[in-house]
């Protein structure tokens, strides 16, 4: 298999130029759905079905805002009350480039957005119980980054941090606003910095030395250390998933794969797993497998 970089930190795909041997692009976040549940993909990557933001992927978007914030800060001053002030500016301007976010509350329901920020702070404070960003000078935050792979498969996603050591190793880092990690969502978080980890040895020759996931809500780490055989089969899984999509789409063809995940579908309506009925099924001039590139990826932060 070949790989070529596409985008760097820099660029955004809204404005990249995508090879032309590309068919199809695919985020970690629409693999996992696949790997979940091939109708919720279809639900979220064809049909587009809308789902209304949560108070929890809120959270998780504001956390992240903050953080990057935080870094912007001279070291010294990346302390647990320069984190707290941060907190109320970050949400008024998410609110404004996302002014569906004000609808998570009643108007005039000053106590709730108080008490909603408040619970942001606190996972604030988990964060510093795990790590100390005085002494960390991050290479990249909230990065965009892609790869083709297989020559027609562009793999793209956004870093929550990349840290670069002073002998070149790579370590790459993902908050995550949830509880301590559960067998399913460690998987999927995990499959997710094997996609990034993928990603940064094909466009850079090397291997990241940890995947670590700061699980701030229980202020704990879990570093996983991939090496280059692993990511080697990780892509071939990755393509393969693609190639299963493809099939699938071809064949108008997405079953529900009923789990513990289905208690958090915003699309059960819509399930027959819980008997409701798709849509009907988009026309081929819809179903544009390279829309996700042209259109770019989730907002940071969203998918906790």
């Amino acid at each position: 298999m070949t790989a070529e970089p596409v985008i760097d930190a820099q660029d955004t795909l809204a404005t990249a130029v995508v090879p032309p041997t590309v068919r199809a692009s695919l985020s970690p976040s629409r693999a996992a759905d696949f790997k979940t549940c091939p109708l919720l993909y279809r639900f979220r990557s064809i049909d587009r079905l809308p789902e209304r933001p949560t108070v929890e992927q809120a959270r998780g978007t504001l956390v992240h805002a903050v953080l990057e914030r935080l870094f912007d800060l001279p070291a010294a001053a990346r302390t647990p009350e320069s984190a707290g002030d941060l907190v109320a500016p970050q949400w008024d301007r998410l609110v404004t480039e996302e002014p569906e976010l004000a609808g998570l509350f009643a108007e005039g329901d000053a106590a709730g957005v108080a008490e909603f920020l408040r619970s942001a702070a606190t996972l604030l404070e988990g964060y510093f119980a795990v790590e100390d960003p005085r002494r960390l000078e991050p290479a990249e935050r909230e990065a965009l980054i892609s790869a083709v792979v297989d020559d027609e498969l562009l793999i793209r996603g956004y870093l929550d941090r990349l840290d670069v050591a002073p002998d070149g190793a790579l370590r790459v880092v993902d908050y995550k606003t949830g509880g301590a990690p559960r067998e399913a969502f460690e998987a999927r978080a995990l499959f997710q910095l094997k996609f990034y980890a993928l990603v940064l040895w094909r466009t850079r020759g090397v291997v990241p030395r940890v995947l670590r996931l700061l699980y701030l809500k229980d202020a704990e780490i879990c570093d996983y250390t991939p090496d280059a055989e692993e990511l080697l089969r990780f892509e071939r899984t990755v393509v393969a998933l693609w190639q299963a999509i493809e099939q699938a789409t071809a064949r108008q063809d997405f079953r529900p794969r009923p789990s513990r995940l289905c208690d958090w579908c915003s699309h059960q309506a819509h399930c027959p797993s819980f008997g409701g009925t798709p849509p009907p099924f988009p026309t081929l001039a819809t179903t544009d497998p390279l829309r996700d590139a042209r259109s770019g990826p989730v907002t940071p932060g969203a998918d906790e």
